[in-house]
């Protein structure tokens, strides 16, 4: 099983991610993941604090010599913008008498739309702030890092993660599907939205100055899309096996996820059957000896991966900070007062959308442990061939024994 913890705080000292399950011998590509969490920084309508912060992972626990060791993995984001916070976030009773950065109010005025009077309520705090630090958005960073390992486990099996933005507002994307794997990959990584479209890119990119000038904020959706993904990921047997509702759940545990589509997604509730599911016919090109004209189901049938790409869709909601704020309560006077103010982006679906691939990489990769195991890199792949090996050995015989009939 693979699985991680985060902790930390948006304004705290760092961010702490705990990664269990990474088979031993995975050569581990430090680089990338600095690169994964560059990703995530960038996207446009994204607010100043993208230019405060540089984050880098430090590797502290589970690897040696470069290699993975079969323990656990602790990792280590540093928060840059800590220096300016120490006399509000320290952890002792008193701050230091070397803490620096300025005393901040306590929050009363919860935002609309975000955890802060929900998880006051919850756990009784008179500040809010002790709720929006854990709440806030920062915390995926963690668990961007932790994806990137995730992620090259599945490149040892030729399994490939992109992603792609779909929609900003009411601008959107006709026909999702019609971008392919190839094409979503080809997105070069300095585009501003990471829209395969440049047309509808360009439009996305007006409503965002336009919430931006209104003192607004914009969701959108977004798209992911695993190449390479081996049939029999999953389960049927049991609701809590069945791969298409660990993705979804990872992806709706994103900050401002409000829903998630497999393949057509709710598409499917308005079209007759017909136009739904995916015809099955024989071919030697296809990853299981067969081959669908269409992925409608986006490689997940039955909770159980098919063969064919797996592609999840995310739908974001607006950020809740405004710089022109709803109405909200002073919760010490219960009086009418506009929400708190953080600092914020406009927009934050490309970042988001980073945030999907490494929730669905790790969901990927544990799926693929769990169907192939081993303790070992070497183990996993050598197991993977054999499962592979025996499915077309299988459907090899049927179609000779067809042919000769």
């Amino acid at each position: 099983m693979l699985r991680f913890l985060t902790a930390g705080e948006s304004h705290g000292r760092s961010l702490v991610t705990i990664i269990e399950g990474v088979p031993a011998g995975l050569e581990l590509d430090f680089d990338r993941i600095t690169q994964e969490l560059r990703r995530r920084q960038g996207g446009y309508g994204r607010g100043q604090r993208m230019a405060i912060e540089s984050d880098r992972a430090d590797v502290l626990a589970g690897v040696r010599r470069g290699r993975t060791t079969g323990a656990p993995l602790a990792l280590l984001i540093a928060n840059k913008d800590w220096k300016n916070w120490q006399l509000t976030m320290h952890v002792e009773p008193e701050p230091p008498a070397d803490a620096t950065g300025a005393r901040r109010a306590a929050v009363v005025r919860p935002r609309p739309g975000h955890a802060d009077l929900a998880g006051g309520l919850k756990y009784e705090h008179e500040d809010l702030r002790d709720v929006l630090e854990r709440a806030s958005a920062r915390e995926t960073a963690a668990r961007v890092a932790a994806g990137a390992v995730a992620r090259q486990i599945l490149h040892t099996l030729d399994i490939v993660v992109v992603s792609h933005v779909t929609g900003i507002g009411d601008v959107v994307l006709e026909d999702t599907s019609a971008v392919s794997f190839d094409q979503a990959r080809s997105i070069p990584e300095d585009s501003p939205l990471r829209c395969f479209d440049s047309a509808i890119q360009a439009r996305m990119m007006a409503a965002i100055d336009s919430a931006r000038e209104a003192g607004d904020t914009l969701g959108g959706s977004f798209e992911v899309i695993a190449h390479g993904v081996p049939p029999g990921l999953g389960s049927y047997a049991q609701w809590d096996r069945k791969l298409d509702g660990k993705l979804a759940q990872a992806l709706m545990s994103i900050p401002a996820i409000k829903g998630v589509g497999i393949g057509l997604g709710t598409e499917a509730a308005r079209r007759p059957g017909s136009r739904v599911h995916d015809e099955i016919v024989s071919s030697s090109s296809g990853a299981v000896g067969l081959s669908r004209p269409t992925n409608r189901a986006g490689g997940l049938e039955g909770g159980v991966t098919n063969g064919e790409d797996v592609r999840v869709s995310a739908f974001m909601k607006p950020i809740s900070t405004l710089m022109k704020p709803l109405r909200s309560v002073d919760l010490t006077t219960l009086e009418e007062a506009p929400a708190a103010i953080e600092r914020s982006d406009v927009c934050a679906v490309p970042a988001a959308a980073v945030v999907g691939e490494a929730m669905v990489c790790l969901v990927l990769a544990d799926a693929a442990l769990e169907r192939f195991g081993g303790d070992s890199i070497r183990q996993l792949q050598t197991n993977a061939r054999e499962v592979a090996g025996a499915i077309r050995r299988r459907l090899t015989r049927r179609l000779a024994a067809r042919a000769t009939s």
